[in-house]
Parts: C-alpha cells; sequence; structure tokens
C-alpha cells in the first residue's frame, strides 16, 4: 500500500516506540491519530473524510479500516486478522511519553467515564503540559457490577 510521506515516516516513529504492534496496527494507528492531528477533531466521519480525500481514497474504505482497528479479532473480516492486546503497550507507550518529560514528578489522573448504560471506561493518564495522555485503560459493561479498585490496582501495577 502506497501512503503519503509523512504517514510512512509517523508509522515509523509509532513501530520504534510501539514495537509490539504489527506493521499493519502501526500503520492504522498512524493513519487514524495524523488524521485527528489534522482534522482537528477524533470523530469517525471527519477524520475519515480527511484522510479520504488527502490519500485519494474512499470515505467508507478509511471509515471501515480504522473501525476494524478497534474491533475484536472475532469481528474482524479475513483469516489473518488479530486482536490487539492492550497490556503490552502501556510500558513502550508510557515511556515514550517519558522520554519527552522535563521534571522530576509525573502525575498520573484516574479517570472513570461511563458512556451511556453500555460501557464504562477506566483509564490511567500521565498528565504533560496540561494533556492527559491515555496510558492505561479497561473497557467494563456499565450495568454489571464490578468491583473498579482491583482493575485501578491491576492497571497501576503495569506502570514502571
Amino acid at each position: 500500500m502506497s501512503c503519503h510521506p509523512r504517514v510512512t515516516e509517523w508509522t515509523t516513529t509509532i513501530q520504534t516506540h510501539l514495537p509490539h504492534l504489527t506493521k499493519p496496527q502501526a500503520t492504522v494507528l498512524a493513519l487514524g491519530s495524523l488524521g485527528m492531528v489534522l482534522a482537528r477533531s477524533c470523530a469517525l466521519t471527519a477524520v475519515s473524510a480527511f484522510l479520504a480525500m488527502g490519500l485519494h481514497r474512499k470515505e467508507d474504505t478509511v471509515r471501515q479500516q480504522w473501525r476494524e482497528f478497534c474491533y475484536e479479532a472475532t469481528a474482524k473480516r479475513g483469516p489473518a486478522r488479530q486482536a490487539r492486546v492492550v497490556a503490552p503497550g502501556v510500558v513502550p507507550l508510557l515511556a515514550w511519553v517519558l522520554c519527552w518529560w522535563q521534571g522530576t514528578q509525573l502525575a498520573l489522573a484516574l479517570d472513570a467515564t461511563t458512556l451511556g448504560t453500555r460501557f464504562t471506561v477506566l483509564v490511567i493518564s500521565g498528565v504533560y503540559r496540561g494533556c492527559a495522555i491515555p496510558v492505561a485503560w479497561t473497557v467494563l459493561e456499565a450495568t454489571a457490577k464490578h468491583a473498579w479498585r482491583r482493575e485501578w490496582w491491576r492497571m497501576l501495577r503495569q506502570i514502571p
């Protein structure tokens, strides 16, 4: 697949800092994250439209590629599709954030966000220059009774 040189460069950067990702996973992550920055939006429709125009692709194709990136393995099409395992990425992601760090202390933010009656997302973020950068997260069913404390501790233990 031929890509814009900036996408290729960003894919290489992502692969350098997140070596657990496969090349296709790094490419889709590069396209999505670069699209969010350039479109100045995290909305799937806005990012897909922006990327499709810039890469001369169909908007629906770009949208589906980004959506499938987030699917579990059984929901993806094709025999070689893989699930992304988040846990191995926590340490490399935090290390990438910390390589820019200037200071002796790091603030971590713990946030629980409920998305209607569907999901509750528990997120641990490193706070850097006024921005919270998610480094670990867990998605739970919003309506199921679940002890959050053990989830928080599990995620905190992953962080060096």
